[in-house]
């Protein structure tokens, strides 16, 4: 059996540890992916993944040894990935605009999303013509251009890099994240 151990905590249950987030870097320290600390600890176990960072004071206890728990770790061998494609879809068009309609700059309105160049004119499903829009103003702009609506967008939209996607999914992020994430 698993025992979670950290001095001032000792009612933490297992599954709330191992299902915790845990930084994956490349074996050139890029930010691949997240995955769980029950992952990372196979990975590490198995000698395919170093630990470079830990949650401070947390370790796991097994009945003969004590790990501490991850929060960055790094890939032992390089490892090919293709090129991290965030697919196009509502939810993701709605999380690059940092859920904010892209006219009016509103938060509070349910969003929906506009195309720049309507379909009805031969605009496509594509990153750069979609953003988020409040319902007021996708209906105030309809099948006409920007011009024709005389509405501006707030942001060029473009395509999202998946480093910005694992920034803005974890609003706490660990602060030994934050040299591998670019971030202050």
């Amino acid at each position: 059996m698993v025992e979670i151990d950290r001095p001032e905590e000792h009612v933490r249950r297992p599954e709330q540890i191992l299902g915790k987030e845990v930084l994956v870097l490349s074996s050139s320290f890029e930010p691949i992916t997240i995955c769980s600390v029950k992952k990372a600890m196979i990975l590490i176990l198995l000698t395919k993944a170093d630990m470079i960072a830990t949650q401070d004071g947390k370790t796991i206890r097994t009945v003969s040894k004590s790990y501490p728990i991850p929060s960055v770790i790094k890939l032992s061998r390089y490892i090919k990935i293709p090129f991290k494609k965030i697919e196009l879809s509502r939810k993701n068009v709605i999380r690059r605009d940092n859920n904010r309609c892209q006219y009016c700059g509103s938060r509070t309105a349910p969003l929906t999303i506009d195309h720049i160049i309507p379909k009805s004119r031969g605009g496509e499903d594509t990153w750069e013509n979609l953003v988020a829009a409040c319902t007021k103003c996708n209906n105030r702009k309809g099948s006409r251009t920007l011009e024709e609506a005389g509405l501006t967008l707030i942001a060029k939209p473009t395509k999202p890099h998946h480093l910005l996607f694992i920034r803005q999914s974890y609003s706490n992020v660990d602060s030994n994240w934050k040299p591998y994430l670019y971030m202050d």
